[in-house]
């Protein structure tokens, strides 16, 4: 079987999922919300849980195998879509610092809670890894 499971053990503990899943050369990551290793949301508004939720979810991919420009698409669930476009250049900022200039396919979302009470914001992605 190709399929595995991979749980970080730079992130908090998942419960009820797995933080990636390793199919062949696709790596299917689980929605990020902004928790630190001890399962808080990290402190701040939408800039600190995007950096907090996106480095999260870099880790992951990374852990599976990838990097960041192997993301093909990006998903990201916020609870005010006014907060994260007016904060979009610290935000786009962040994005460069942390995975390039390359962006995956996206869509940016609006939903009115999240699992954890004080997230702002989930981040999930889907990346191709080349095999050797």
């Amino acid at each position: 079987m190709s399929i595995s499971r991979v749980n970080p053990a730079a992130l908090a503990r998942p419960s009820g999922f797995a933080h990636a899943v390793r199919d062949r050369d696709t790596v299917y990551l689980a929605g990020q919300t902004a928790l630190d290793k001890s399962g808080k949301i990290v402190p701040g508004g939408i800039v600190e849980q995007f950096r907090q939720a996106f480095a999260n979810m870099l880790t992951a991919l990374e852990e599976a195998g990838g990097r960041p420009e192997h993301l093909v698409n990006v998903t990201i669930y916020l609870l005010d879509i006014p907060d994260y476009q007016a904060n979009g250049r610290a935000i786009g900022q962040i994005w460069r610092e942390m995975a390039g200039s390359e962006y995956p396919a996206m869509a940016g979302i609006g939903v009115t809670a999240l699992w954890q009470p004080e997230a702002l914001i989930e981040i999930q992605g889907i990346a191709s890894i080349p095999v050797p």
